[in-house]
């Protein structure tokens, strides 16, 4: 049934198709974005001053409530949990079970980090006055970017477990051929 889906049949698993594609795309964006902060933004902020450091992660967490970024953050396992259960009525098992997987891990690795720990850190850094004084400043920062980055990684090696784990189901649910050995 699949593979006669993907070459021009089946209207069910051309939905199944969209939506793992679309899974995969917001799955990449929310593993971009919890990268970048690992591989870049917070090492830059490290080696700035921290009265500096504390007043652009300030602006920057006060910028990220947005329209662009709500929809990524808080769809990507409501996608990923839709595209299981269309996967499922098309009896791509496998890939309505990876899919229904990343949604859980998503929200488990990512969501419930940025919630009980990311955003409290935040909330805490943005009642911070600047400028303070050298020492203050660079307390003030160390206390806030230890913590921070050591589950902003946890938040990036789920993410980037939710990407993997969307990309193999996408296959799983005949949106992409799969080629055989010898055939």
């Amino acid at each position: 049934m699949l593979k006669a889906a993907w070459h021009g049949s089946g209207g069910a698993v051309h939905t199944v198709t969209l939506l793992a594609m679309l899974s995969l795309l917001f799955s990449g964006a929310m593993f971009g974005f919890f990268f970048a902060w690992v591989c870049s933004t917070m090492w830059g902020l490290d080696a700035a001053d921290p009265n500096v450091a504390v007043a652009a992660m300030q602006a920057m967490n006060a910028s990220v409530r947005n329209w662009v970024f709500a929809p990524a953050f808080f769809g990507t396992p409501v996608l990923l949990m839709f595209t299981a259960l269309a996967a499922l009525r098309t009896g791509a098992r496998r890939a309505a079970t990876g899919f229904a997987l990343a949604g859980l891990l998503y929200v488990l690795g990512a969501m419930v980090p940025t919630m009980t720990v990311n955003v409290p850190l935040n909330e805490a850094l943005a009642l911070v006055e600047t400028p303070l004084g050298a020492a203050e400043a660079g307390d003030a920062w160390r206390a806030y970017s230890g913590p921070w980055q050591a589950w902003n990684a946890v938040r990036a090696a789920a993410a980037g477990c939710v990407l993997a784990l969307a990309g193999w189901s996408l296959r799983g649910a005949g949106a992409l051929p799969v080629r055989r050995a010898g055939g």
